[in-house]
Order: structure tokens, then C-alpha cells, then sequence
């Protein structure tokens, strides 16, 4: 019993140290959509400056930061995110007898 209980001690660290990862895109997601919206879009539209045909607050903020999202998840999938086993260990050792009979 003691082994099981260090081995799910162990997933959930892993699962815990992902979830704060994931917490953490959050909020650079958020910070980066409200300091472009909020800090290019509070003056008044005809001050607006345009990329590509949107006003500069909704392509920094929406466009662009929607890419930047994509590529910061992808590397911390690559590169961060770790492969675990959802089954116990003992209980792939019985399938293992079992298909080998």
C-alpha cells in the first residue's frame, strides 16, 4: 500500500507543478491582452493607428497575442509538459502475465 500511495504522491506533484504552468500561461495570456486592448485602445478612435486593416489595440491584443498563445503553449507542451501513466504500476505488471500466458 505504501508503494501506490508514493506513486500517486508523485503524479500528483507532476500534475500539481502542470497545473501552475497552466496557470501561469493564464496570466500572461491576460496580461498581455489587457495591457495591449486597454493601453492602445483607451483613446479616442480617430487617434487609432491600424495593422493590416484592424486598429492596432484589437491586432496586438487579439491577432497576434492569439499567435504568441499558440507558440508559449507549444514549447511548454514540448518541452515542460511530461508523458505520465494513469494506471498503477502493479496493476500493468498483471496484464503483462496475463497477455504473456
Amino acid at each position: 500500500m505504501k508503494k501506490n500511495e508514493k506513486k500517486q504522491e508523485w503524479r500528483f506533484a507532476v500534475a500539481n507543478k502542470e497545473a501552475l504552468i497552466g496557470c501561469v500561461l493564464v496570466v500572461i495570456n491576460f496580461a498581455w491582452w489587457y495591457g495591449f486592448a486597454y493601453g492602445l485602445g483607451s483613446k479616442p478612435p480617430e487617434e487609432y493607428t491600424y495593422v493590416l486593416g484592424f486598429p492596432a489595440w484589437i491586432f496586438f491584443s487579439l491577432i497576434l497575442g492569439t499567435l504568441v498563445m499558440f507558440f508559449l503553449v507549444f514549447l511548454v507542451v514540448k518541452f515542460l509538459l511530461t508523458d505520465i501513466p494513469l494506471e498503477d504500476e502493479e496493476e500493468s505488471n498483471e496484464e503483462d502475465e496475463v497477455m504473456n500466458l
